[in-house]
């Protein structure tokens, strides 16, 4: 993964899957590569599909059921954000939750694709993560990351795990 971020925000971002010799790019305002440009935009389907970090699976999960009663949630485990982040902007997943403390370098070419193709990345308080060389490599408040309905999901995820 590679990310370039101007004044702490990120405007350009690359994933590579080298097991499925994919490379994944975007270029905010400007492009990206030719497997994200004709992604179709996924609907709303009868289970909420939740990606989450292997180590924390069941936490999101029991937060998740909670927060989107009665929708019914499908939480999956995976390992590394760049191939989560890539699973919701590909639309086989929904939402992408982490509620624990994630290191910046690890997230920062995801959110910047996200931005590139209409999608959203903050913490679980709804704040912007800032990827400015000089604070803090850490997201010490989560994230969430989504392509639709990003506050909708992050409110009900936040007063829950708040209660």
């Amino acid at each position: 993964m590679a990310c370039i971020a101007v004044k702490g925000v990120p405007v350009a971002g690359v994933i590579r899957k080298p097991f499925d010799d994919e490379t994944y790019w975007a270029w905010v305002g400007h492009g990206t590569s030719d497997n994200l440009a004709h992604l179709a935009v996924s609907k709303e389907t009868e289970k909420l599909r939740v990606i989450v970090s292997l180590s924390h699976a069941g936490e999101v999960k029991d937060i998740a059921e909670r927060a989107f009663a009665p929708r019914a949630v499908e939480v999956t485990g995976a390992g590394g954000s760049g191939f989560k982040t890539m699973e919701v902007i590909k639309g086989t997943q929904d939402v992408y939750v982490h509620t624990t403390l994630i290191k910046k370098w690890d997230i920062c070419s995801g959110d910047a694709i996200l931005r590139a193709l209409g999608g959203k990345q903050t913490d679980l308080r709804g704040e912007e993560i800032n990827y400015m060389h000089n604070l803090d490599p850490k997201a010490e408040h989560g994230l969430i990351a989504t392509m639709h309905d990003h506050e909708t999901y992050r409110v009900k995820l936040q007063s829950t795990s708040n209660s």
